[in-house]
């Protein structure tokens, strides 16, 4: 029905807003999880699709989240115990500032591949994946299909225990 409307109409707030509640119920666990591509730190592309044959983390997070930087330290302990077991963290950063970006990474020993288009709640990957709050991930599987959202803390390391052997 929303693709029915004519343009007018779906410009409204109201239908952005229904086409988002739409995408995050199309991304459900169990969905095949959609490729992007966005720059690293030195302007190369990197896909999703380069992390076929992994278990992959997407890890929506911004230097100037407070939540987002707590999370970081489970991040790291889980990157450091699973990296070698096929897990593969990817960064997505909702910053619109380079250097804040940069700085938050090393600060925070965030040792994976991170990408953004620095525009901020705008990004291409967050709006694809209707992520309204950070910190947020989906955790996609080695077929590239989500296998959960939302893990943080010893909930992330329990499931990656399960999963990753």
């Amino acid at each position: 029905m929303l693709a029915g409307l004519s343009a007018d109409l779906k410009a409204t707030n109201k239908a952005k807003r229904l086409a988002s509640l739409l995408k995050r119920m199309e991304l459900v666990v169990g969905a095949k999880a959609v490729d992007f591509t966005q720059p690293d730190l030195n302007g190369k592309p990197v896909s999703l699709a380069d992390f076929k044959g992994k278990y992959l983390l997407v890890d929506f997070w911004a230097s100037w989240c407070v939540p987002c930087r707590q999370e970081n330290p489970n991040l790291v302990a889980a990157y450091n115990k699973y990296k070698s077991r096929n897990l593969e963290i990817l960064g997505v950063s909702l910053d619109n500032k380079k250097e804040s970006w940069e700085k938050a990474i090393i600060a925070d020993k965030l040792t994976w591949i991170h990408v953004s288009d620095l525009k901020g709640w705008l990004n291409a990957a967050a709006e694809i994946y209707a992520i309204r709050s950070v910190p947020s991930n989906i955790l996609i599987d080695p077929n590239g299909m989500i296998i959960a959202k939302d893990l943080r803390g010893e909930a992330l390391d329990a499931a990656l225990s399960k999963l990753i052997k």
